[in-house]
């Protein structure tokens, strides 16, 4: 079957995910009538083979994420707050209530209720792989709390300045998941306990994307993404988030709604951070990745009259038409496949 290849028009590429937008190409040498000449094209190019990704480039604020409030049931007056910025860890104290501190341990469920001999419980678990993890020995870390357990706790007391009860009041003790930053102050030295104190986020800056939610797909969990800083540097990432709940932006001003998800980048090294807090700046998202496929320009494709693309074939001074098959758009490249293509072979291109 002879194949006819459309004049006169181009094929338009969408920058960002490279999505493609064709309104025909353009023919090179070729006419309609003589569509399977060895007419030479003006110029050609190999056909690669490689990694193709599309990629998006949307804007996005580097910060700690959000913030945890602290409240605190403790009687007494607060006599130490810690600084802004500070960096708590496990069994430093966090702020001190009538001189006595609140200890930050790692965990996932806060302490609700005074541990004592005969208490067990998942909460009693937690507690006694924290009490170890500090360095204190002599009790089984379980799920029960022992007579040997509070032996040690009295130590842990006694380090901290604190009675030495033998049990844990859970109005001593902050549970986070890890390290926290300190990034508000609630209250003042001098206040009654009793209320809110502080808030803290991650120690580790991420960055917070709000993605059109047209571009949702664009976005995964785990895919990889580039961080470009105020300063031009690059950071690799991934995407460790990916909301399910849609915000609405009202218009204003002369901008359009909008309604977005939140995205979630982890970068790989916070040491190429600098100083930086809070900043915009550029995340490129891998929205798909074809590796090892063969790559050719998108404007070596010709618009076939029976449907579909094809490339036209140089070889030994003479030119012929092969259909392709398209996969991946990305940029100004595509991933094809067909009959004799393969890496190194010459396609025509337009002038």
């Amino acid at each position: 079957m002879r194949r006819v290849i459309l004049v006169g028009v181009a094929a338009v590429v969408v920058a960002g995910a490279g999505a493609l937008v064709i309104a025909g190409t353009v023919g090179f040498g070729s006419s309609p009538s003589a569509a399977g000449s060895s007419s030479l094209p003006p110029a050609t190019a190999p056909v690669s083979r490689g990694t193709l990704l599309a990629t998006e480039n949307v804007d996005g604020t580097l910060g700690y994420g959000d913030a945890t409030a602290v409240s605190t049931h403790a009687h007494g007056t607060i006599t130490a707050l810690p600084a802004l910025g500070t960096t708590i860890k496990r069994g430093q104290a966090a702020f001190r209530v009538d001189d006595k501190p609140v200890v930050l341990l790692y965990g996932q469920q806060p302490l609700y209720r005074t541990l004592a001999p005969g208490v067990d419980g998942a909460d009693v678990l937690e507690f006694e792989k924290e009490l170890r993890a500090l360095g204190y020995t002599g009790f089984t870390v379980d799920d029960k709390y022992t007579s040997a357990t509070a032996s040690a706790v009295k130590d842990w007391q006694d380090d901290l300045g604190l009675d030495r009860t033998g049990t844990v009041d859970p109005s001593r003790v902050l549970v986070a998941a890890g390290p926290i930053r300190v990034s508000k102050l609630s209250a003042h030295l001098g206040d009654s306990a009793g209320g809110a104190v502080l808030e803290y986020t991650s120690t580790s800056r991420t960055v917070t994307v709000d993605l059109d939610v047209a571009k949702q797909d664009m976005a995964k969990v785990g895919a990889a993404a580039t961080v470009e800083l105020p300063n031009g540097t690059t950071v690799p990432a991934k995407v460790t988030a990916v909301g399910t709940v849609a915000t609405t932006t009202p218009a204003s001003a002369g901008r359009a709604a909008t309604t977005t998800v939140e995205v979630d980048v982890t970068l790989d090294d916070q040491s190429k951070l600098g100083s930086y807090d809070e900043a915009p700046v550029s995340v490129t998202l891998v929205a798909d990745k074809r590796e090892n496929v063969l790559i050719v320009p998108v404007a070596a494709l010709l618009a076939l009259s029976e449907g579909g693309y094809g490339v036209q074939v140089v070889d030994k001074g003479q030119a012929h038409i092969v259909a392709v098959k398209t996969g991946l758009f990305a940029g100004s490249k595509v991933e094809i496949s067909g009959e004799g293509i393969a890496e190194g072979t010459v396609v025509g291109m337009p002038s």
